[in-house]
């Protein structure tokens, strides 16, 4: 949608919106480090000091795409099962930081205060004290479960492995690298995101029923 004026070029019409979609098109194409005010105006067509109508500098725009990947997230019903439920969570971020991975740390790194935003943190957290872990551990579960959903998803864009790297780990001379190479070699992007979500969610239900069984 476009702004006409007789004598002017045509100025794109400036959203929250419009602005959020140019800042993940820079990130897609250049990374985070990339985004600021005139490449995202320059993704835009227009003056960079037109942006300030609707995002506070830079880190406006990186809080736009932050609030962006976690109000869009759809968020599972809950089953009751803590397994199933941390998963389901996992499944649907999983989804939706795959359109943007580049983005995803962002949620990592920035403090938001919307509710919206913050509706998938508070379901993590309700799932883990619904199974029995206190309040200050449920935030640290729930860190440690979004740094490694993160990794695994960062990994699974970017993997690049090969025949070839198996035969340089094969004669490398490093027992344990040689031993493994045929599976260090292969990347099966479906199965290392099952195995991680799942041995990082395990970790946490073995700790909260420990903690159950010895008390404080």
């Amino acid at each position: 949608m476009t702004e006409t004026r007789r004598g002017r070029p045509r100025t794109p019409l400036l959203s929250r919106e419009s602005i959020v979609e140019a800042t993940l098109k820079v990130i897609d194409a250049e990374g985070v480090a990339a985004v600021g005010m005139r490449s995202v105006a320059r993704a835009l067509g227009v003056d960079p000091k037109s942006l300030y109508n609707h995002v506070e500098g830079k880190d406006g725009l990186l809080d736009a795409v932050t609030e962006h990947v976690l109000t869009t997230l759809v968020l599972p019903e809950r089953t009751g099962n803590t397994r199933k439920d941390l998963h389901a969570i996992a499944d649907s971020f999983r989804d939706q930081a795959l359109k943007h991975p580049q983005a995803a740390p962002l949620v990592l790194t920035r403090q938001l205060a919307s509710p919206q935003a913050l509706a998938p943190v508070n379901a993590v957290l309700q799932v883990l004290i619904d199974a029995g872990a206190g309040h200050e551990e449920a935030v640290h579960m729930l860190r440690m479960l979004l740094a490694t959903l993160i990794g695994t998803l960062l990994r699974e864009v970017s993997a690049d492995f090969g025949d070839d790297r198996a035969e340089t780990l094969r004669t490398s001379g490093l027992d344990a690298l040689a031993a493994t190479a045929e599976h260090l070699a292969r990347f099966d992007r479906a199965a290392e995101y099952e195995y991680t979500v799942d041995l990082a969610v395990t970790a946490v239900l073995q700790r909260i029923d420990l903690r159950g069984r010895l008390g404080p």
